[in-house]
C-alpha cells in the first residue's frame, strides 16, 4: 500500500499574504469557489492542473529555525535563474545566501516574506548548455 500527498502546508503568521506571494511565485491561483481572504485561518493555492496544492495555516508564532524542509525551484521557461531571481525579489523575497558559481552552475538560497527559505536552480535549458 501507498499513500498520495495530499498538499504541502506551511504554518504562518499570516496565511492570506503568504498564499499570495506563493500564488505569486509558482503561477498558482485560489479555488473561485472558496476565495482566500485576509481574516481566514486557511489559505489553499492550487497549481493550474489542479495535481500541487498549497495550504497556508495561521499560527501565533513566528519561525524561529532553519527549514528542515524547502522548495529548490527550477524556471519554467527560457528566462533563466537569473531573470527569475529578479522577479521573485520584486514579489517580496529575499536573498539568503548566493552560491552562482562564475561558470554559471550553482543557486541562490531565498527567503519567502516570513524567512522560509527556498532555492532557485538553473533552467533545464540553462542546465544543458553547460
Amino acid at each position: 500500500m501507498t499513500v498520495l500527498i495530499s498538499h504541502t502546508t506551511f504554518d504562518s503568521l499570516d496565511a492570506y499574504a503568504q498564499s499570495r506571494f506563493w500564488a505569486g511565485v509558482l503561477g498558482f491561483s485560489e479555488d473561485p469557489g472558496d476565495p482566500n481572504r485576509p481574516d481566514d485561518d486557511e489559505c489553499m493555492i492550487f497549481s493550474p492542473d489542479g495535481a500541487q496544492r498549497l495550504l497556508f495555516i495561521r499560527v501565533p508564532d513566528a519561525k524561529q529555525v532553519k527549514n528542515r524542509l524547502h522548495l529548490d525551484l527550477q524556471p519554467a521557461d527560457a528566462g533563466g535563474r537569473d531573470r527569475e531571481l529578479q522577479r521573485l525579489l520584486e514579489l517580496g523575497a529575499t536573498e539568503v545566501d548566493d552560491r552562482r558559481n562564475p561558470d554559471g552552475t550553482g543557486w541562490v538560497v531565498l527567503a519567502d516574506p516570513e524567512g522560509n527559505e527556498f532555492c532557485i536552480l538553473r533552467s533545464e535549458a540553462e542546465r544543458m548548455a553547460g
